[in-house]
């Protein structure tokens, strides 16, 4: 008799099923956009932003932005709604920036949160540009753990469990994409397990579990015991089970999937000094040599560049990628503008990267020209209003939550190597 087929769990329309997917982690500063791009462009399945606060994205004004074709999420700091006279600019913090046609159907969004309440809120913002919402209940750092999130969460695992729920309810079912979850190993793998059997009925798609403990450190080698058996649970119920932790490359990754019999595996800070580790064999895998950084260097900057990305956060980026030894590393370090990153990697002959590096920079209004302590605290005096302006009945009125899906235009810039067709009849989300 035919063994029966697995049991699985329903993939919603916009959703994206995690088996057989080697996928970028959720890392904070090395998940934005530009470090995500260049890891599909290499070959990742999937792709996590970095973990957003819900608190960070409610409120925040959604917008496409027409000079780089990516929606941005911004609001302004609350100093500067409390006086907009302190930044003569007024310029916007974007809190989080998408891709809608590289991105498309491959972008999972990392939510931190402690509250069912505030979960929803913040997922119903995004929903409609995204492939699937995660819960962070993994990461032990205090900015995550702080206000019972993170990897807090799995000492609370009625809470954790009700906030799935919600978000499978309120916001999977509504806008058709799937929730999943990041978790650590519990000490005593009977511990671990209890959780995953409760987590896996919740009705989400997914489930990543980071092969260490909450105490363990990135330098402290991944354990992989309990895998097996988190696989297992997860596979009764229908449920994806990713692995993390340890994973240098495409090829070791789909050793370690077949040898511990799960579904994906995620590969993190490999990825941040070599994006190229998605890359498949066959494909020519890693690349690899003394001056390979250069390769994909000068490929991030082109991405940075197109898409506006942060300067701090680029300059953040290529500390990882440019080995320290290297004379240049020191010069990078220097740099206040992309104009010196150019100059510092040798890319003036880069046809149009230099123009488009001083465009950026004159746009981003870098490099900064510090105003004088006597100066600011003059022009602050002059502008800060006697009170603060009452509210208006409008302005306590909610966010409107509900974003329809539109099409947006196609980007101009060319990048049709990097993004698959979609199937006929898929919309595309922003």
């Amino acid at each position: 008799m035919a063994s029966a087929e697995p049991k699985r769990v329903p993939i919603p329309r916009y959703g994206v099923d995690y088996r057989g997917k080697v996928v970028l982690a959720p890392m904070v500063r090395s998940g934005e956009l530009p470090s995500r791009l260049l890891a599909l462009k290499y070959g990742a399945d999937l792709v996590w932003g970095p973990e957003t606060i819900d608190r960070a994205i409610i409120g925040t004004t959604r917008r496409l932005n027409p000079l780089t074709n990516t929606i941005e999420y911004s609001r302004l700091p609350s100093s500067k709604l409390a006086n907009p006279g302190l930044d003569p600019a007024n310029r916007e913090s974007v809190i989080y920036r998408i891709h809608p046609a590289l991105e498309h159907g491959r972008l999972i969004y990392q939510l931190g949160t402690s509250s069912p309440t505030l979960a929803v809120e913040a997922a119903k913002l995004v929903a409609s540009d995204v492939a699937g919402i995660d819960v962070n209940a993994g990461c032990p750092k205090s900015f995550s753990t702080a206000g019972g999130m993170g990897a807090a969460l799995l000492k609370t695992p009625d809470l954790l469990c009700e906030i799935l729920s919600k978000l499978v309810e309120e916001v999977g079912r509504v806008w058709e994409i799937g929730i999943s979850v990041k978790i650590r190993l519990l000490e005593r793998a009977e511990d671990t397990e209890a959780l995953v059997r409760r987590l896996v009925g919740t009705g989400i798609t997914g489930l990543t579990v980071h092969c260490r403990t909450t105490p363990m450190r990135p330098r402290e080698r991944a354990i992989r015991e309990q895998l097996g058996m988190v696989g297992d649970v997860c596979r009764e119920a229908g449920v994806a089970c990713v692995m993390n932790g340890d994973v240098t490359s495409r090829a070791q990754a789909l050793t370690l999937i077949k040898k511990y019999n799960v579904d994906a595996a995620m590969i993190a800070t490999a990825a941040e000094k070599n994006p190229s580790v998605f890359r498949a064999e066959e494909e020519g895998g890693l690349v690899e040599g003394k001056t390979a950084w250069r390769e994909i260097v000068k490929e991030y900057l082109w991405l940075a560049l197109e898409v506006e990305n942060r300067w701090g956060n680029t300059k953040y980026l290529l500390g990882q990628m440019v080995p320290g030894k290297e004379k240049c590393y020191a010069e990078m370090n220097r740099s206040k503008c992309y104009q010196d990153f150019i100059r510092v990697f040798g890319f003036e002959d880069v046809d149009g990267m230099m123009e488009m590096a001083k465009a950026v920079d004159d746009r981003l209004g870098i490099p900064h020209v510090a105003e004088p302590k006597v100066g600011k605290r003059a022009r602050v005096k002059e502008l800060a209003p006697a009170e603060p302006p009452a509210k208006t009945e409008a302005e306590d009125m909610p966010a409107e939550g509900d974003v329809k899906r539109i099409k947006v235009p196609h980007l101009a810039m060319d990048m049709s190597t990097m993004v698959p067709e979609v199937a006929p009849g898929a919309a595309l989300s922003v």
